[in-house]
């Protein structure tokens, strides 16, 4: 069976374009790209015709444009653009129950795959946790608290959670902030000593349930909060 040719608009064609120099590395995230004279001229296009491209661009999350000082690269994936999106449009609980189920797999592909240098990677991190929580330093230990976590996802050694993971990273971040904040590094589970102790003794169960223990605190504070 002979399939129908689609046909591309202009802008369509240029989209396309657009992406594939983002995509490709040429235009690198936080870069802001080139012109919008010398875009016409190198596409040979229109004004108008440029502008749809880069407002659907815009649209996905892929090119942000600041009014008086130009458009910039936000993302280099469609995928990730769309994902992080839609979790900046999300609940902190919505988020905290997205973290559950990411960490608890996580931690259990952790504990059966680690190896030696991942555990040296996140003690790591959980002493400097340790570290921050000493001198109170909320900043320091929300940058701590998230590298540690990306290292566990880090040693499940299954890429497509690494990349899921890392899509949203800063709301990850961001819900690490607004828990702390209201239980100032105080809880038992800062830093995450047991959690890394059952990882070191591929202790899978004991690890999921550490991750249950302090999403279902998370949780509780969010409500607290208001965060629904």
């Amino acid at each position: 069976m002979v399939e129908k040719i689609e046909r591309k608009s202009l802008a369509e064609q240029v989209y396309d374009q657009i992406k594939a120099e983002i995509t490709n590395g040429t235009w690198k995230i936080g870069e802001k790209i080139p012109k919008e004279a010398d875009l016409m001229s190198n596409f040979g296009i229109s004004r108008n015709t440029l502008r749809e491209a880069i407002r659907a661009l815009a649209h996905i999350g892929l090119l942000e444009t600041k009014q008086g000082d130009g458009t910039f690269v936000r993302n280099n994936s469609e995928l990730n653009a769309i994902m992080q999106k839609r979790v900046r449009e999300s609940s902190n609980q919505e988020i905290l129950e997205i973290r559950h189920a990411l960490d608890r797999e996580a931690v259990i592909l952790a504990s059966e795959r680690r190896t030696n240098e991942d555990l040296e990677s996140m003690k790591k991190y959980m002493k400097l946790c340790h570290i921050a929580k000493e001198k109170r330093d909320l900043k320091e230990f929300v940058k701590a608290d998230t590298a540690l976590h990306l290292a566990i996802v880090k040693a499940s050694h299954n890429d497509l959670l690494l990349d899921m993971y890392a899509n949203i990273l800063e709301e990850i971040q961001f819900s690490i902030t607004s828990t702390t904040e209201i239980n100032p590094v105080e809880s038992t589970h800062s830093g995450h000593t047991a959690l890394v102790s059952a990882i070191e003794k591929r202790d899978k169960e004991q690890a999921a349930r550490e991750v249950t223990e302090y999403i279902t605190l998370f949780k509780r504070i969010a409500a607290k909060n208001g965060d629904n």
